[in-house]
């Protein structure tokens, strides 16, 4: 038993459909979020600077006393896990390994698809870890750079006109390739996966990349026996922008849940 909280960041409130699965999945356990909507996207930025960011947003999560950690953003996952697991002494988990296992064991075709940021596609994590899991599959990868900014506009539900016209661009050509699994590499896009399934069809299955990070903490956490025991957890949410507009944004996240108080912090100095 442990009761110390998991703390999650991302770079802004695509990591929020994380909690909401770590909370449906761990309802004892406590959760310090950070999103770093002041510095969002991180998907068109270079290498440096993530592992910057990345960084000062774990450093000021460990000034909370955490047992684990959660790398919610696809793109730090894709780009930066392996430094930050390597200078820490507790848990970081990311989206990219529990995402890949469970899109291998779901395709009977051996073909698979990713969409997500640009830097996650361009940084090869997703294709190296399925080639060293099944070098027979075949993994056909896609950015979707337009995916997050209409979701944080709403624009992700079907039958709008916008975001069906936007995925019809992007997907046709992984629908083209044959693929009946389809990773969900940025945790902005669960909330997308109507509009998406419908584009790739019902032969397709949706791996979402966040979800998976969840379960693979629980597993971690059950398998160390660190696993909290309270009658209930609690969720405490800090950002790198006005706490008003995460507040406004964060119930489409987390699924019709109120964030409550968020806190602002100023990232930079840590």
């Amino acid at each position: 038993m442990n009761q110390r909280p998991i703390g999650v960041f991302d770079s802004g409130l695509g990591g929020l459909t994380a909690v909401r699965q770590l909370r449906r999945l761990m309802p004892s356990e406590n959760i310090i979020y950070f999103g770093d909507t002041a510095r969002v996207p991180y998907g068109n930025r270079g290498r440096e600077t993530l592992l910057k960011y990345a960084r000062q947003d774990l450093a000021f999560l460990r000034s909370f006393d955490l047992k684990a950690v959660v790398v919610a953003c696809g793109t730090v996952s894709s780009n930066c896990l392996e430094e930050l697991q390597a200078e820490s002494d507790i848990p970081i988990i990311g989206v990219v390994e529990p995402a890949v296992q469970q899109a291998a064991a779901l395709s009977q075709a051996r073909r698979v698809g990713l969409v997500a940021t640009r830097a996650s596609v361009d940084s090869g994590a997703y294709e190296r870890a399925f080639r060293q899991l099944d070098p027979a599959l075949s993994v056909c990868s896609l950015a979707c750079p337009l995916f997050v900014p209409l979701v944080e506009e709403g624009r992700c539900r079907p039958g709008d006109t916008v975001i069906e016209t936007v995925a019809e661009e992007y997907l046709s050509p992984l629908r083209e390739r044959g693929i009946d699994t389809l990773v969900l590499g940025c945790t902005h896009y669960p909330l997308l996966a109507d509009v998406i399934g419908n584009t790739m069809g019902p032969g397709v299955a949706l791996v979402d990349a966040g979800a998976e990070s969840a379960r693979a903490c629980r597993d971690l956490l059950t398998r160390c026996d660190a696993l909290a025991n309270r009658p209930e957890g609690a969720a405490s949410y800090y950002t790198s922008d006005r706490a008003g507009n995460f507040q406004r944004l964060a119930a489409l996240f987390l699924g019709g849940d109120d964030a409550g108080q968020v806190q602002q912090i100023d990232i930079t100095g840590y």
